[in-house]
């Protein structure tokens, strides 16, 4: 029965899911149009001139999203990673455990790293080129439900920006410290969360696999002959090398070199934690993917190589993430985030407040899907309700409960990316190369994840302990 209902959404959701792109331009009307309805006294042109001033506000914050995104990827094709995804592909026989597999270990990958849902993918495609009957779309949505649990990992941007010191609700006097990771990404509440969603979700995808009749394998979806063994990172480095032995050669393929650069690093990332404890940010992340992946590709040239590779798949969000960031400038700058937050927040209470984040992180992640970026517009309301809401209780109880309600917007984030193809971005020039394959092709299936996970997000905030 669930296997019919996941095809049925499957097509009712290919004819009416845009391209992301185009769901970007859409999102922008409709904000727009709300900030003309909801603020009073507003012109056009104050709603423009705010949708511009948006437009350049996470270029810090891009970039460094660009990083997590092409550093995990060049980890992800270097030589030690092709050999470990090809061990594990090379043990899986059965059609049923490609969903398993695909949906538990890219679970696994994104609470490391976000910027690893790229690994499942590539481990997707081995195992749908190796593994017959297996309905390339319905893998490839597992490659999107395997990110729902992504923001309670250590990538998460929420709770390692109320993990850093000088953070902008710091500097706006809204909280007066950080909240340490240990209240938030070692929660008992997220680590059952966590859990909860890498057991139930492959079991979920399994029950929407559909009858023999309907599966459209990787075989009949591909378009035309494809090359399937492509020159790997090592032979095309060699390839760049000149006739005869010459210096820049040398210097290009060191292997001395880069080892004594990932040395410093290392040495760096030791000091880092060895000093400050469990402080995870963006940036140390970025600095840690960058030293591991200089290790792992061992030589300059091979590096590069692995990078230029990765750059190939980050156009869309290059191109996306100016009008999501102008989106989330008209929520700012004319106050309409804070609008639709306030009135959100005007029925909670203590006991309700973090199901309403939550309610309030997967509203605001359709119209701004990037946690940091969402978390610059509701942050302030969220946690200044929070205090308010928290202010009779004692210190350690409302320091935890300003982390469940930061880590229950988080959830929402994550949550509501089901039905918001932007994040299909990162996967798609992926699995869906030589493919014919679009993001709507997998939106009915993610859809009804999104509901079966909101449900676990939902009971995790409400009810357990931090």
């Amino acid at each position: 029965m669930l296997a019919n209902l996941g095809s049925l959404f499957a097509d009712k959701f290919r004819k009416i899911i845009p391209d992301s792109f185009i769901f970007a331009l859409i999102l922008t009307f409709i904000t727009g149009i709300l900030g003309m309805i909801i603020i009073d006294d507003i012109s056009l042109l104050a709603i423009i001139k705010a949708w511009y001033k948006g437009f350049w506000d996470l270029l810090q914050f891009s970039m460094q999203m660009v990083l997590i995104l092409v550093t995990g990827y060049a980890i992800a094709i270097s030589g030690p990673a092709v050999k470990a995804i090809d061990i594990l592909a090379s043990k899986i026989k059965k059609p049923v455990m490609v969903y398993i597999i695909v949906v538990f270990m890219g679970g696994i990958f994104v609470l490391i790293s976000w910027g690893f849902i790229v690994l499942t993918a590539v481990l997707a495609r081995e195992l749908a080129v190796r593994v017959k009957k297996v309905d390339y779309r319905l893998l490839t949505a597992c490659v999107y439900v395997s990110f729902l649990p992504w923001h309670g990992g250590l990538s998460g941007s929420i709770p390692l920006t109320m993990n850093t010191p000088n953070n902008f609700l710091i500097e706006s006097g809204i909280v007066t410290s950080t909240i340490p990771t240990s209240l938030t990404l070692a929660s008992n509440m997220n680590i059952i969360c966590g859990m909860a969603l890498l057991i139930t979700l492959p079991v979920l995808m399994i029950l929407l696999i559909p009858g023999d009749d309907k599966i459209l394998s990787f075989d009949d979806l591909r378009e035309g002959d494809l090359q399937e063994k492509e020159m790997n990172i090592a032979e095309e480095a060699e390839a760049l090398k000149l006739p005869g032995k010459n210096i820049s050669d040398i210097l290009n393929n060191s292997l001395v070199i880069q080892f004594l650069i990932s040395l410093a690093g290392l040495w760096y990332i030791i000091w880092h934690f060895s000093e400050r404890g469990f402080d995870l940010n963006l940036n140390i992340m970025n600095f840690i993917f960058i030293i591991i992946g200089l290790l792992c590709h061992k030589t300059p040239a091979r590096y590069a190589v692995a990078m230029k590779r990765s750059c190939s798949n980050v156009s869309g969000i290059i191109l996306q993430f100016p009008f999501y960031a102008g989106i989330m400038g008209i929520m700012i700058y004319t106050g309409l985030g804070k609008v639709i937050s306030d009135w959100i927040v005007g029925f909670a209470s203590v006991t309700t407040f973090p199901f309403i984040s939550l309610m309030i992180g997967g509203i605001m992640n359709i119209f701004i899907p990037s946690g940091g970026g969402e978390w610059a517009v509701v942050g302030p309301t969220v946690m200044e309700s929070a205090q308010t809401l928290g202010a009779s209780l004692p210190p350690d109880e409302l320091a935890k409960f300003l982390a469940r309600s930061s880590m229950a917007a988080a959830y929402g984030d994550a949550w509501t990316n089901m039905i918001q193809p932007f994040w299909t971005l990162t996967f798609l020039p992926v699995v869906a190369k030589g493919i014919k394959m679009q993001a709507r092709d997998i939106m009915g299936y993610t859809f009804i994840a999104l509901i079966w996970s909101g449900i676990i997000f939902a009971v995790c905030v409400s009810f357990l302990p931090v």
